[in-house]
């Protein structure tokens, strides 16, 4: 039997009234959200038009797709595409399977203090600032510093990594797996933590190798985890941080450094093009949207049906 619609509205204005308590504690984080995530949005009709502060957005003059078609046009479009598509893509393949693989290990440890000692190093990078860390970065690669100190033993002549644009992606991804790595695998550590030690001395008692237990006890409690982590790091495989991209950034590295994040500021705040910097965001925003559905839908399928959306 279908419930009436007047019936429906009347039990949910009850269930509320039952339950304000509960609805004035998450108050503040929903009004902190529409304040700062969707009246915001209201911004994006700047990429349609050729926006004048003095104007303002409803006075400017409309403009359409024009700034959508100048980037997609421009010489750089395909130079700053494919720059953020590989840095993100290679940051992806190579930063997703790391915390997964420490967590495993750190699961292994039996000493509660040794493996305490373990995890304060390896997340203790993560609350090191991306400056203080992008400056760590040039005192350690310079022609003078310590890394081209030992390399000068085997060569004669220092190597110029910041100024080289085919070391600029291994620079950034090598520098955030060890900033951020340890950090991610706290979620799961804390999955592989529901595991019950009964099925791992079951398994050693019917003679399974330590590799076999994880490939069958460990590794399945941490496939669903493992599925919404990695739909949430592929949705968001263009919005790659913009901090450390542009702190890295050297007049000699920007055919690999410059990503769209980094073009977007220079556009926008640096040169004053305020509608093509917002319409290559919001371009930026939507390819990001089409790769979160997208890859939902073949982890869905991997995964029996579930999936993030």
């Amino acid at each position: 039997m279908q419930v009436s619609k007047p019936k429906k509205i009347s039990s949910n204005l009850e269930y509320i009234k039952r339950n304000y308590i509960l609805y004035l504690l998450i108050a503040p984080a929903i009004i902190l959200t529409i304040i700062f995530k969707y009246i915001p949005i209201y911004g994006a009709l700047i990429a349609f038009k050729d926006y004048s502060p003095i104007r303002g957005i409803m006075g400017s003059e409309w403009v359409g797709f024009k700034h959508f078609t100048d980037f997609l046009t421009s010489p750089n479009f395909l130079q700053i595409l494919v720059s953020t598509i590989k840095l993100s893509s290679f940051e992806l393949l190579i930063g997703f399977p790391i915390p997964i693989i420490l967590a495993l290990m750190l699961n292994q440890l039996r000493k509660s203090g040794v493996k305490k000692n373990i995890q304060l190093v390896l997340y203790a990078p993560h609350f090191i600032s991306v400056v203080v860390i992008s400056g760590m970065v040039f005192l350690f690669l310079s022609p003078v510093g310590p890394i081209n100190a030992i390399l000068g033993i085997f060569t004669d002549k220092p190597i110029s990594f910041m100024s080289d644009p085919d070391y600029f992606r291994s620079i950034y991804i090598w520098s955030g797996v060890w900033q951020g790595a340890g950090w991610a695998s706290i979620i799961y550590v804390a999955a592989l933590a529901n595991v019950d030690p009964q099925l791992h001395e079951a398994a050693t008692l019917d003679g399974a190798s330590l590799l076999q237990r994880i490939w069958h006890i460990d590794l399945p409690t941490l496939k669903p985890v493992m599925a919404v982590l990695f739909i949430l790091a592929a949705g968001g495989i263009m919005g790659i941080g913009f901090e450390k991209a542009y702190l890295l950034q050297t007049s000699m590295n920007i055919p690999s450094s410059e990503i769209i994040a980094t073009y977007v500021y220079k556009q926008g705040l640096l040169a004053g093009d305020y509608s093509f910097a917002t319409a290559v965001g919001l371009f930026n925003a939507v390819v990001n949207v089409i790769l979160l559905v997208f890859v939902n839908q073949v982890v869905k399928k991997l995964n029996e049906g579930e999936g993030l959306i």
